[in-house]
This record gives structure tokens, sequence and C-alpha cells, in this order.
């Protein structure tokens, strides 16, 4: 879906539906108008039928689940539903492999502390300098329980190699920490790649898909991962983060959990209550997402359970190959204003990346960026980022960082084109 000269994106498609009438499922971006979201990195915004989901739940069963009565049973009726909703979202062999909670750091701990217990002759554990932080620290906190630690870096073309991995990996290594796109420069790595050579080495492999999740496909299967972990405030829902991981190795982790809770996942490492109504919100998102590919060549398809992995997979390709469209039109602005973009910016490696664009524009400070961005109604972020790591690898300040402009589907070329303008004005006065 390359853009023509002149082409707008009310003239683009996502499966049956033009960029124009999918963007009237979103109720903020017509409240907030003419501001413009391009913070999605940070929180995305959320289409009407989430914020139906979550409201039926508070008004008709803000209850706790487990009961005999009517409403108590509409709660395990909307975790399970909830559960399948995630299995088909991510291709699990079973929901029992989704754990629900806060959000993904917190189960990136949660299993760091149960690898932390299981440490032996393989005391090693892989973690990369394009993270973020929330996947490197958590995992460096077990020095204290014998964990030593290799770097998978990056290279300067601003990605992950499988053959780099290679390079680290030892008879110890007992897991391989690492993202499947950067929160900062967008860039998407290889992972099935690098579950083969972790797997070769013995190892494990834990990614950490939260910024992945809005972009495209994810296919625990094809990928053969061990964890993974999402959050729902990227991907068009409330915030709340699950876990996946395969059945058997869930099993054997070395969770806290009540006495009375079985020793069976996904109940052993959800401990206490979590939040039931951003449950319904992140089915709800899921729904959303596989109606986006129900309309295929002007046929509806089915909506059933079997088919709704087929819809949102559909739907994720046709959001893939939009974005695209995205991320060439931001290169594009970007280098005609002169900025120096972090990251994969040429054109031929563009499925390398997602529409995320971390960058600084000479002479001009990032916070000025992004101020001069929120004067003109367009939101934006600068900073480290939350990936100090990162910065450092890239020459930056970690005080001052880079700007980063970080889009989704329901973005458009037109906007695009207004952050542009902005950029060549700074240029002119910076």
């Amino acid at each position: 879906m390359n853009l023509a000269v002149g082409q707008t994106s009310s003239e683009l498609a996502i499966g049956g539906f033009s960029i124009e009438s999918l963007r009237t499922k979103f109720p903020a971006l017509e409240h907030s108008a003419p501001f413009i979201f391009f913070d999605n990195a940070a929180g995305a915004q959320i289409p009407q039928q989430v914020f139906d989901a979550v409201n039926h739940h508070l008004l008709e069963c803000n209850v706790q689940r487990g009961g005999r009565y009517p409403k108590s049973q509409d709660v395990d009726r909307t975790i399970a539903r909830g559960r399948q909703s995630v299995g088909d979202f991510v291709n699990a062999r079973s929901p029992n492999e989704i754990a629900f909670g806060m959000n993904a750091t917190s189960f990136i701990r949660i299993v760091s502390l149960a690898i932390g217990q299981t440490l032996a002759e393989r005391n090693e554990i892989v973690v990369t300098d394009m993270d973020h932080e929330a996947n490197i620290a958590t995992w460096l906190a077990l020095e204290c329980d014998g964990a030593k630690f290799r770097w998978w870096k990056m290279r300067d073309d601003g990605n992950l190699y499988a053959d780099d991995l290679r390079e680290v990996l030892s008879p110890r290594t007992r897991l391989v920490a690492g993202t499947v796109t950067s929160n900062a420069l967008g860039s998407v790595v290889d992972v099935a790649a690098a579950a083969k050579v972790a797997h070769a080495a013995g190892a494990e492999l834990f990614l950490d898909c939260v910024h992945f999740g809005p972009h495209g496909v994810i296919d625990v299967q094809e990928w053969d991962c061990d964890y993974l972990v999402c959050s729902g405030y990227k991907i068009f829902a409330p915030h709340m983060g699950f876990l996946w991981g395969k059945q058997d190795l869930l099993r054997k982790l070395p969770t806290f959990r009540e006495d009375f809770i079985p020793n069976e996942p996904p109940l052993k490492i959800e401990a206490g209550t979590f939040v039931y109504e951003n449950v319904a919100g992140m089915d709800a998102a899921i729904s959303y997402l596989a109606s986006l590919g129900e309309v295929r060549e002007g046929k509806s398809t089915s909506t059933s359970l079997s088919s709704r992995r087929g819809n949102v997979t559909r739907a994720m390709k046709a959001i893939r190959q939009y974005e695209e469209t995205l991320s060439l039109e931001m290169l594009r602005v970007l280098k005609e204003a002169g900025a120096t973009v972090y990251g994969v910016s040429r054109k031929e490696r563009i499925q390398e990346r997602v529409p995320t664009l971390c960058f600084n524009l000479p002479g001009v400070a990032p916070a000025d960026v992004t101020e001069a961005m929120s004067r003109a109604n367009i939101g934006i972020r600068d900073g480290h980022l939350y990936s100090p790591r990162l910065m450092k690898r890239l020459g930056l300040s970690i005080e001052t960082g880079a700007v980063r402009a970080s889009l989704v589907h329901y973005n458009t070329i037109e906007e695009i084109h207004r952050f542009g303008n902005v950029l060549l004005d700074l240029g002119k006065h910076g």
C-alpha cells in the first residue's frame, strides 16, 4: 500500500473500512479535534465498543467472581471470554496459557522472580541494549540470586540480529529476554530466528510484545517463544496486562499463591483480584480488531470463535500494510525537515519497523520540539523514552534524549502533513 503522489488517507482502507469511517469508531478522535494523537506508544485511544463493554461490566456485574449468583457468574464468563479472545489474538494453544494482571512490567517481574529461583548451572541471562528498561532492570535484579548477564547488542542500523545473539550464548544460558519491537525506535526484531538460536543453546526466550501489539500479527506458535507479555493500553483497550507462556513451563514456575489456589496456570499466576472491567475492555478491543478482518472482497466472514483468529490475522496484516504507508510518509517529512532519524530509515527495509519514529532536529532541543507540537495541537513525547541504555547506545543524553512520534492505524497522511509543517517551521526558526 504505497502512497501515490497526492493520495490521501481517505482514499485508503483497512479491510472493508475506509480510514475515515474507521476513525468514527474512536470517540476521542472527534471529541478532541483538532488535536492529533501522535503519542500512541504511551497509550492508544479506544473504540466505542470498548467503552460500552467496560460500562456494561461496571453497571451490570461489578461483583467478585466465583459466586453462585448470576451476576458473579457473569464475571466468570467475562474472564473466560477474555482468555479465549486474548488466546486467539496471540494464537495460544489453550486459553489457560493466558494470565491477566496489572501490566506487562509486573508480569516480567513475576516471571523473573520465578526464574531466579530455578538458577543452577544455567545461571546466565541475556538482555539487550535496545529494550524498554522494564525488560532489563527486572532481570538485572536477579544478580543477588547468582545470575550472570550477557548483552545482546543492537547494531548501528538500529536492530537486533539472531547471528549476534548466537555469539553471546553459552551452555550456561538460562534465558534470553528481548523485545519484539523497540518502543523507542520502532524496529521489529526477527524473534522467530532468535528463538531458534536460543533453543539450540538450550535456553528459553522471553518476549516483551507490548509495543508490537497494535501493529501486526502476534503468533506465539510460529515464533516459538516461551513467554510473552503484553499490555492492553496500546492495543485500544484499558490499562491491563497479560502473560502468555507455554503451559508446561507455566506449570513449573514457582510462583506465589494462596494455599487454596491450585498450582495450575493461569490461577497460580494471578495472585489477588485483577481489574475485571478492563478484561472486558480487552475482549472488546480484540472484537474490534477482528471486525476489521470480517469484510474481505465484499463478503462478510464468520464471526464464530473458530474464525476469530483468522479475522484478527487478516486485520493485523491490513493494519501492518497501511502503517507502512504512514512510516514512509513520516520518514519523508522528517528527511525534508533535516531531522536525524534513529533506527531503520531506508525505504527498502520499511517492513523492519512500525510507525514509531525517534528523531532529533539539529540545533533544537527535544523538549522544544514537543512543546512546539503541543502549541499546534499535536501530542508527541521527548526524553529517554524508558530506554536510557538505548539513549546511551545512540550517544544521546539521558536527560534530554530524543523526540518520539508514534502512530497507529487511525492516524492519517493529513495529520502527518500538519506535523511536517510544524517541523519545517521549527527548522526555519531553530
